[in-house]
């Protein structure tokens, strides 16, 4: 999938940009709080219906402003698409494919499948066990249907579940119902995930160690209730515990991704260029499984990737994404000798553009 053409108003600082890309590398350069990050941004919002970093719909629109839009064409192979998104104050979002509206934004995902490293990767790491779940769902449910719709209707059953244990309901009958929708879904969640990691290990493992040729042994773990117990019984069981919390104690939406580093938890022990190469390593995997499983190449966003690393790395992963196999790639940088560097080893034509308080500009090369 080709980005062909971007047009944003509103959105966030970006007052107006009217782009065409290159089909290979298209490179944003300027100083922090710019911009950069927010064109990125739009084109994750083109492909998941919503920003990067869960912004509130209400403040992805320019302040002082009423309404913000995004649209982008896109070609892939003989076809081409037209995806816009209108945002108004205190309205519902329009999102449209070829001018016809979605009656469900789920329809959308995977349509343009799409990496985004950043640094709010670093929340892989150190934030909470949600960070790692959403991940990996983030990851499956661009190439797997049944998975995304499993996902969805489990959350919708633990989210009815959950109001009724903070109202202290003892409704058995509809206790029941809730759970066997719980059940129905939670093994396809599970089995899914599970298989992701046995794929996505070894692919990761041969990434980290072509950026940082070291004998450093990374691995990831996937640990669930699933498991362990009968989840059922689980449910049923726990129902009183439940009802004394406020909340489902047991479940898929509990399960873990242990990250680590020579077999310690890399939270605990990884240094900052330790963790910022994992996370582009493993993100990197997570292109290599999409583009393996689809039908279509993912873009791929580099926002700020070679902070806190040191001249070798740097060079890898300058080696690593100037490969023909990374099809589109949109990368941000503050400091343009990086840009400079991987536009002199590509063969391909390429867009630069520099971001000044809102403003894009294209911009001649300096090589």
């Amino acid at each position: 999938m080709i980005l062909n053409k971007l047009s944003v108003l509103n959105y966030k600082n970006i007052v107006q940009a009217e782009l065409a890309f290159s089909s290979k590398m298209n490179c944003f350069f300027g100083n922090n709080g710019m911009g950069k990050t927010n064109l990125l941004d739009a084109i994750y919002y083109l492909s998941f219906c919503k920003s990067h970093v869960n912004t509130p719909e209400s403040q992805l629109i320019l302040e002082g402003q009423e309404l913000c839009v995004v649209e982008g064409i896109y070609v892939n192979g003989e076809r081409g698409e037209d995806i816009f998104c209108a945002i108004r104050r205190g309205q519902r979002k329009q999102f449209k494919r070829n001018k016809k509206e979605y009656e469900r934004l789920s329809e959308h995902i995977g349509l343009i499948p799409i990496v985004m490293i950043s640094p709010t990767d670093s929340e892989l790491i150190r934030g909470g066990s949600e960070e790692r779940r959403r991940f990996l769902d983030v990851i499956i449910s661009q190439q797997d249907k049944s998975y995304l719709h499993a996902l969805i209707q489990y959350n919708k059953a633990l989210m009815q579940r959950n109001v009724m244990l903070k109202n202290q309901s003892r409704d058995e009958a509809l206790y029941e119902v809730l759970e066997s929708q719980l059940l129905r879904y939670a093994p396809l969640v599970y089995e899914k995930r599970r298989q992701l990691i046995d794929e996505l290990t070894p692919i990761f493992n041969e990434h980290y160690q072509t950026i940082c040729h070291s004998a450093e042994r990374v691995a990831l773990r996937y640990l669930s209730q699933l498991e362990e117990s009968d989840y059922g019984q689980s449910l049923a069981g726990n129902r009183e515990r439940d009802r004394v919390l406020g909340y489902t104690s047991t479940g898929i939406h509990k399960d873990e991704l242990e990250m680590t580093l020579n077999d310690r938890l890399i939270r605990r022990v990884g240094s900052q260029g330790q963790n910022k190469t994992y996370l582009i390593a493993l993100k990197l995997a997570q292109f290599a499984f999409l583009s393996a499983k689809g039908q279509t190449r993912p873009i791929l966003l580099l926002d700020d990737i070679f902070d806190k690393l040191d001249a070798e790395r740097v060079e890898q992963i300058i080696k690593l994404v100037s490969e023909d196999h990374f099809g589109q790639i949109f990368i941000t940088d503050t400091n343009r000798k990086y840009l400079d560097r991987i536009l002199k080893t590509i063969p391909h034509d390429y867009t630069l553009f520099k971001v000044d308080n809102g403003a894009v500009l294209p911009m001649e090369e300096e090589l």
